[in-house]
């Protein structure tokens, strides 16, 4: 069954460009139509930044899985297992395990404390100024390193539908992506951009369950001759076995103990992630939500695995690897195989919604972070009105969409899961030590608090600047030039351990004295909810 493409045809137009772009456009004419009608109902801060907590816990929960199933996930994973086998389904493991970390620590005791952002919650029982600022400081960053696969993502994918192959083509498809997401944000705020999230979720797991029985329906619904052919097309057993990207020396395999700690500890510090749990009425609804999360992430974290392996068997390394996107073009690939242009510029529709639907999620959490924390807790000290709030929010989307853009232009051509990946890491070190001492430490201090996020932003943004990912590498960032001097490529083996080591030597040394009165309040709170603000009622 092997129907790999000549390497000179891979570099043809994939199906039919003007249907691609028409189911494509279909899609984006019905979501901004989502997004005006729910830009009605969006007239406070609450409404903007929370939704006006009016989603119930299934409601939240398709969100966030529409919000986490991104770019990554979908192209990138795929593309993954189908180049590395094994070794590639390991993100699948880890972003999925991540969500019993949030589960389990985060959802229920993060909603009855905070109100907007996680900084409510890291300044409940801290002094205001200093923790809010750090904590806007590491949201506004990790954001960017997100966004920067979401841009990437949606450079190859729309690249690939159009037969674009110049970097000149990519970027300005790039710019496209980022003024959809600035529109759908400065219009729609939180409620819109939830139920372009929803049915985002939905559309996803429906064509990509389609995709995968059809691969399974190829080879008689056995899975093990898919995977013979896998092998076979790839000439190589190895692709079924532990080690191939991983497992070379010594470094390698440290490298892969770096991935797995960065992704199973990265989600529940992902502060647009942690915003959805704001959303919802109660904390109730907020485990609800999370437990269908976990549900349909799971799910779709196993349909990847066969199209991984179904576009190893039916497409193969070669033409993956000369397609506009390269390693990210598998899934879009697959989808012409099986279904011509129709599934295609279906998928790829569905592909799209997903970055657009993580981009203003994205984008969303960066604006509440500044206009919150910084513009009203910091700069006005508490006294500005929700309109001006509103105001310096929808301004600091246009600023982080531009920002994206160029950062996305940048990282052409970077596998959108590893990209994903170092987000991970930045926010598994900057804000889930300080998140976890926050709820769980009655010692822990301001210092302790500053030093944490500063330390782990710092310690992981600087590791990856120094390591293959920038430079040294034939894959690097910057070709030509070798300045790396950290032999991983994730930070995260180093910088989580740093992290939560530094909060405890600040809260240890930290001669001011936290209102105990204050702990005792947040203690009780995040663990019955008494006290937690009520819902919004419109």
């Amino acid at each position: 069954m092997n129907v790999m493409l000549p390497a000179a045809e891979a570099t043809e137009t994939v199906g039919t460009p003007w249907l691609n772009m028409l189911i494509f456009g279909a899609f984006v004419v019905v979501t901004m139509v989502v997004v005006l009608r729910a830009s009605k109902y969006t007239s406070t801060a609450a409404d903007y930044f929370a939704g006006g907590r009016s989603f119930s816990g299934q409601q939240n929960g398709l969100a966030i899985a529409g919000d986490y199933l991104s770019a990554a996930s979908f192209l990138g994973i795929v593309g993954a297992i189908a180049l590395q086998g094994y070794d590639g389904f390991l993100y699948s493991i880890g972003f999925l395990v991540a969500w019993l970390v949030a589960l389990l620590l985060i959802a229920e005791p993060l909603r009855n404390t905070g109100k907007f952002t996680m900084a409510d919650v890291l300044s409940f029982r801290l002094r205001q100024r200093p923790v809010r600022i750090a904590a806007a400081t590491s949201t506004l960053c990790v954001t960017f390193f997100y966004l920067l696969a979401q841009m990437a993502g949606a450079g190859a994918l729309v690249s690939l539908l159009m037969g674009i192959h110049s970097g000149w083509g990519q970027s300005l498809v790039i710019v496209v992506v980022g003024s959809l997401m600035i529109a759908y944000v400065l219009i729609g705020g939180m409620k819109g951009t939830t139920w372009v999230q929803i049915i985002k979720a939905c559309l996803l797991m429906t064509g990509v369950g389609i995709m995968t029985i059809w691969a399974l329906a190829l080879f008689g619904f056995n899975f093990s001759a898919m995977l013979g052919e896998a092998v076979d097309v790839a000439n190589n057993a190895a692709i079924l076995e532990p080690g191939l990207r991983y497992g070379e020396d010594s470094i390698t395999k440290l490298d892969f103990l770096s991935l797995g700690m960065a992704l199973v500890f990265g989600a529940a510090g992902l502060p647009h992630v942690l915003m959805r749990f704001y959303t919802v009425p109660t904390a109730k609804e907020a485990r609800v939500s999370v437990v269908w999360a976990i549900a349909l992430i799971g799910l779709f974290y196993l349909f990847t695995l066969v199209l991984g392996f179904a576009a190893a068997a039916l497409i193969g390394e070669e033409r993956i690897l000369s397609a506009p996107g390269g390693v990210n073009s598998a899934a879009p690939l697959l989808a012409f195989e099986l279904g011509g242009s129709v599934l295609l510029g279906v998928i790829a529709a569905v592909a799209f919604a997903t970055i657009l639907a993580v981009v203003a999620g994205l984008a969303i959490t960066a604006s509440a972070s500044f206009a919150h924390d910084i513009y009203s807790n910091v700069i006005k000290k508490g006294k500005s009105s929700g309109k001006e709030e509103l105001r310096v929010a929808k301004i600091t989307v246009v600023v982080i969409g531009i920002v994206s853009i160029l950062g996305g232009i940048g990282a052409q051509g970077q596998n959108v899961a590893f990209l994903v990946a170092l987000a991970f890491a930045v926010a598994a070190s900057a804000n889930l030590p300080t998140i976890l001492y926050s709820l769980y430490w009655r010692g822990f201090t301001t210092r302790g608090a500053v030093w944490s996020m500063y330390g782990g932003l710092i310690i992981s943004v600087g590791l990856i600047i120094f390591s293959p990912v920038m430079s040294g590498a034939e894959t690097a960032m910057i070709a030509g030039v070798d300045f790396a001097w950290f032999p991983l490529t994730n930070p995260g083996l180093v910088s989580i351990p740093a992290s939560f080591l530094l909060g405890f030597i600040g809260s240890k040394t930290d001669p001011y004295k936290e209102d105990l009165k204050k702990q005792a309040e947040m203690e009780v709170r995040s663990m019955t909810g008494v006290g937690a603000e009520a819902p919004v009622q419109h």
